[in-house]
């Protein structure tokens, strides 16, 4: 039990901060494409383009949404506390993030947008693998045929080795 709680600790005082401030500047990276892409456009282009709803309610200011409209908020960040949980839900964010990447590399050829975006995904690949590599050591340290049935981070007598 003592080791699960240091690997947490150990894993999310340094690193969990550290990608904190990455995934910041990730976002800063996304926001100033989608000014630089946005700043010159027209009226014309505004209505000619599906642009239009969301230049209405935030004339070219970058507004966190998803590509379907839906803004940002609290409920995109996941966490229950359950070192195993969390990690798993790292992971896929991760991967979500790396998807979303690839079908914008599908679609835009634009260098200026292309280039920043592999370097986001590489960073994302690199994310979900020390994601995976800390679950790993979690894994390790409970007992293999009990680690789905409980939250290592809290409960006692927890199946650890």
């Amino acid at each position: 039990m003592l080791i699960i709680r240091f690997i947490w600790k150990l894993f999310y005082d340094y690193d969990l901060q550290q990608h904190g401030a990455i995934e910041i500047a990730h976002f800063e990276m996304i926001a100033t494409i989608v000014h630089q892409l946005t700043r010159d456009l027209t009226p014309e282009e505004i209505k000619a383009s599906n642009f239009g709803p969301y230049y209405i309610d935030h004339t070219l200011a970058v507004w966190p949404q998803a590509a379907g409209g839906v803004p940002q908020n609290a409920c995109e960040f996941q966490s229950k506390g359950d070192p195993i949980t969390d990690l798993m839900e790292d992971m896929a964010a991760e991967q979500k993030a790396r998807t979303t990447y690839d079908n914008i590399l599908r679609v835009v050829k634009d260098p200026d947008v292309v280039d920043p975006i592999r370097f986001l995904r590489a960073r994302e690949v690199v994310h979900f693998q020390r994601f995976g590599e800390a679950l790993r050591m979690v894994q390790e340290h409970l007992d293999s045929k009990n680690f789905y049935a409980c939250n290592p981070a809290f409960d006692k007598n927890c199946g650890c080795k």
